[in-house]
């Protein structure tokens, strides 16, 4: 991948994830916690409980490690392409692959990229589900005091597999919502773009809008289970694993283990 193509990768990948992170930490506190009545409950409590800053706890780690994973998604996919149709990512306008060959590229990146991102994430979510305020003299500190702390602690913990709790799930995750992304993303760009040419900045916008929710929508209930078993490790192995996950216990009938 060009130097420039990876700056530009983490530059923007940077900023779309602050504009997200207040809404990823809504979503995961939704799906981990037992606490909020909602979307507006949730945002409102944690407003005034711990500030604007509330909302972004749990980014820096991400911010880190984004270019790396871009990357690692966009320079496999861009590689199995290459090895499924033989043709440089120049002669693709004049020769586009077929949806097969888009989705087959797109799980191949999104199963590679969920194991670097499995660690980074897992950091996230505990960190995004801490609701204490910013320390204050007398008040009990939180459990992990930033995200190496927080990598630190689970290490200690749960040993090197503790890091990678849910990593099964995030692969189910991302393997066939990447797959949906890049299929989603490369019909719409080729409704709304002449034969040979290249796309427009206007339909790239929207062709990787509507892939994203279209993927997200796919996404959603393997996202619930992944947060809830990083979750689970707080309370030393809550669930026998995904399936046991996925069936509901111990979330439905003690919601308690799910704090």
């Amino acid at each position: 991948m060009p130097v420039e193509e990876f700056v530009a990768g983490w530059i923007s990948g940077a900023l779309g994830l602050v504009l997200g992170h207040p809404f990823d930490t809504v979503k995961v506190r939704l799906q981990t916690q037992t606490t909020y009545r909602g979307i507006v409950d949730c945002m409102v409590k944690t407003y005034r409980h711990e500030s604007l800053l509330g909302f972004f706890k749990g980014m820096s780690f991400p911010i880190a490690s984004i270019a790396v994973v871009n990357s690692v998604l966009f320079g496999v996919y861009s590689n199995a392409l290459l090895a499924l149709t033989a043709t440089s990512h120049q002669e693709r306008r004049a020769q586009p692959p077929s949806y097969t060959h888009v989705f087959i590229a797109g799980c191949t990146g999104g199963f590679l990229q969920a194991y670097c991102l499995a660690p980074f994430d897992l950091i996230k979510v505990r960190l995004q589900n801490q609701t204490e305020p910013r320390a204050k003299p007398g008040s009990p500190p939180p459990r992990y005091r930033g995200p190496v702390h927080c990598a630190a602690s689970i290490f200690q913990a749960e040993g090197p597999r503790g890091l990678f709790r849910g990593a099964w799930a995030l692969t189910l995750r991302d393997t066939p919502t990447l797959g949906i992304y890049f299929v989603t993303y490369e019909w719409l760009c080729r409704q709304f773009t002449p034969d040979g040419q290249t796309p427009s900045s206007g339909t790239v916008l929207v062709a990787g809008g509507f892939a994203g929710i279209t993927s997200w929508v796919a996404a959603t209930p393997l996202d619930v289970i992944k947060s809830r078993m990083q979750m689970a490790g707080l309370k030393q192995r809550a669930y026998g694993g995904l399936l046991d996950c996925m069936h509901g216990a111990p979330c439905l009938k003690e919601p308690d283990k799910c704090l």
